[in-house]
């Protein structure tokens, strides 16, 4: 079987349309999401229908967990708690109630799936080799996904190696069938490695293979929509140069 990967929407509708009109294309059996369905966009609503629509799985990150009240604003950025603030006052009850029933980690697929990371499903940002060490000593399955840090980027280790990683661009391929993976496929709503298309990622559960992914979206409505939304610009700026 083989699933596209998603992480990091943040209420950016147009980059989740046209990452599901590109996983369509791909003819991936099942999507997956990660976490952080809202935040820092101003679409919250229309990306949650659209994941109670298309997704098989769907953790909670902590943006969705703040929007619900279950980890305090004080533990936010300044701009990520004003938009947190707006979302929970702008979205309709149906989407508050959807964000309420998930949860950040999930064990029971063939691969672990987590909005942080195996040690800290909420907060933790695996970003170093040495990190990445302590999680494989602790995930649940031999190839785990990861998001939270915004950056695609794969982790490996092999019997009686540490870990290496190293970031990853568009259409690189991985042979994950052997070894000790962590795998994050980047952000569709918010990237942040320099690369302003949405980044997603497709798994081949059978040939354990992953395919790093990026897809261009409307940028400039995306941001129109933050500006229109009062939210503040810094996170309609950055939209343009992924950052």
């Amino acid at each position: 079987m083989r699933v596209a990967v998603v992480s990091d929407i943040h209420g950016n509708r147009h980059a989740f349309e046209a990452v599901l009109e590109a996983v369509t294309a791909a003819e991936c059996e099942e999507l997956w999401c990660l976490g952080d369905l809202v935040g820092y966009g101003a679409e919250p609503d229309e990306c949650v229908d659209l994941a109670r629509e298309h997704c098989a799985v769907c953790l909670a990150g902590n943006h969705d967990l703040g929007v619900t009240g279950e980890l305090p604003l004080e533990d936010f950025s300044p701009g990520a708690r004003l938009a947190a603030e707006w979302t929970a006052e702008a979205i309709a009850p149906e989407t508050l109630e959807f964000l309420k029933t998930l949860r950040p980690m999930c064990e029971q697929e063939p691969a672990g799936l987590y909005h942080a990371s195996p040690r800290d499903p909420i907060w933790e940002y695996v970003l170093s080799p040495l990190q990445a060490d302590l999680c494989l000593d602790v995930q649940a399955r031999r190839v785990c996904l990861v998001g939270h840090s915004h950056i695609a980027l794969s982790f490996c280790r092999h019997e009686g190696s540490t870990a290496t990683g190293q970031t990853r661009s568009a259409d690189e391929l991985l042979d994950v069938s052997d070894g000790e993976w962590l795998l994050n496929p980047g952000s569709v709503g918010q990237p942040r490695d320099g690369d302003r298309r949405a980044a997603w990622l497709e798994l081949d559960l059978e040939r354990w293979s992953a395919a790093y992914r990026r897809t261009e979206y409307d940028v400039a409505g995306a941001a129109a929509a933050i500006r229109a939304a009062r939210l503040p610009d810094s996170l309609a700026e950055r939209l343009k140069y992924g950052q």
